[in-house]
């Protein structure tokens, strides 16, 4: 059935009202259909698509989102500047297996006298939250408006943003959100780069240096499960990170893989996480220990 949209771009149905995508929600679960959510900033690469794919594999129906969420955004940080591409991104979704558009402006996401925010907690303060203030209480508002705007059965994130993904578990969680959170594998460049719309950002230069970043966090999980210590394992992969060429490394982490505490010794499922600058761009990644 076609759905009730109020636009159709690059070949997709799109809607950009909260009332517009209940509606076409509402008609899918009359015909007994699975909703399945692919939140998105836009600027869409392979690893998106990855999401709309896992997510086709999983729901009868997929919406793709696309919204540059101001919120999570720093004074500093990049909004300006983030890639907006909706035309381009709606031929992407109308060739994958996406049926709907979701893409709302600015004042039906926060419309006026809009005050509520959502935080997660300790999760959210360290790694990226030390350095990002107030990012992951944006991630987390826009999110947790997203999966009740949609009213979907599951949403699907990249496990390159990990601690965004735990972030949303929690919230899911701890909100009583009936909607399941699914974690996708990081889709990487051959020579091991984590897909991300920031990687436009990088020179030529910075390019090169920049899968350093997969090479060196896979290096420092193999010396811990060899039985190195996770301190002076940490401290090497930081000091092989600037040895590369990353100009500030704000973190280069071991914690847990649930609650992102720090990890002393093996003993439950871990993950190495960092986040290192190129210039002006900010390139995070992990890997399972």
């Amino acid at each position: 059935m076609e759905p009730d949209a109020e636009d159709r771009i690059g070949g997709i149905a799109v809607v950009r009202s909260v009332a517009a995508l209940r509606r076409v929600v509402a008609g899918w679960r009359q015909a007994g259909r699975s909703v399945a959510l692919v939140p998105t900033m836009g600027a869409l690469h392979a690893g998106h698509l990855a999401l709309v794919a896992r997510a086709a594999a999983l729901a009868d129906r997929v919406i793709a989102s696309i919204f540059v969420n101001p919120t999570q955004f720093a004074p500093h940080e990049d909004f300006a500047r983030y890639p907006r591409e909706e035309a381009t991104d709606a031929a992407k979704l109308a060739a994958s297996r996406c049926d709907l558009l979701y893409a709302p402006p600015l004042e039906e996401m926060y419309p006026a006298n809009f005050t509520t925010t959502v935080s997660a907690g300790a999760i959210a303060e360290g790694l990226c939250g030390r350095f990002r203030p107030g990012h992951f209480a944006g991630v987390a508002t826009v999110v947790a408006k997203l999966l009740q705007q949609s009213r979907c059965d599951l949403a699907c994130f990249g496990e390159k943003d990990y601690q965004q993904l735990q972030i949303v578990r929690r919230v899911a969680r701890d909100l009583d959100m009936p909607v399941r959170i699914e974690g996708v594998a990081t889709v990487r460049e051959a020579d091991g780069l984590a897909l991300s719309s920031r990687n436009a950002y990088l020179s030529p230069a910075e390019r090169k240096v920049a899968p350093a970043l997969h090479r060196v966090l896979s290096e420092t999980a193999a010396r811990i499960i060899r039985g190195e210590a996770v301190a002076a394992s940490a401290a090497a992969g930081a000091a092989a990170l600037a040895e590369a060429g990353f100009t500030k490394v704000d973190y280069l982490e071991i914690c847990d893989a649930e609650t992102l505490t720090p990890l002393q010794q093996l003993g439950r499922p871990g993950r190495v996480l960092a986040a290192a600058w190129l210039g002006r761009t900010r390139l995070i990644d992990n890997v399972p220990l």
